[in-house]
């Protein structure tokens, strides 16, 4: 496996919108080249986007699409902390959903894939920002 990679809930959006720019992370995901990971937190938050922009059926399909991929859904003790940690150092500038992703691709040495704007200013950690 070459590396790894943290998904935002934005990219995971992309994803099942058939966005051209994350569908070689994705492929590599699926071919085993590269390890996905989603924190549960953001999973929830693709989850509520998803039902309130497409509506419950949807987000329940693509939900449990995701819990059945090659993606690996993180929900370890120690991340509430370090997001919570991201989020005091941040204050403002970054939402709580962005913190455990952020605090997620640290914790992992990953790349994180995202399409916040505000995120993909982060200098301390190694940030790829999807352009909508």
């Amino acid at each position: 496996m070459n590396e790894k990679l943290v998904l935002d809930a934005g990219v995971l959006s992309l994803h099942f919108a058939d966005h051209r720019g994350v569908g070689p992370y994705f492929d590599a995901i699926t071919a085993g080249r590269s390890k996905g990971l989603i924190s549960s937190f953001n999973l929830a938050e693709f989850y509520y986007k998803t039902c309130q922009k497409l509506g419950k059926q949807t987000a329940d399909t693509w939900y449990f699409q995701v819990r059945n991929s090659e993606l690996n859904i993180i929900n370890r003790e120690e991340l509430v902390r370090l997001a919570g940690l991201e989020k005091c150092r941040q204050s403002h500038r970054l939402a709580l959903a962005d913190c455990f992703a952020l605090a997620l691709a640290k914790a992992e040495g990953a790349l994180l894939l995202t399409t916040d704007g505000e995120l993909a200013k982060i200098r301390d950690a190694n940030v790829k920002h999807i352009k909508l």
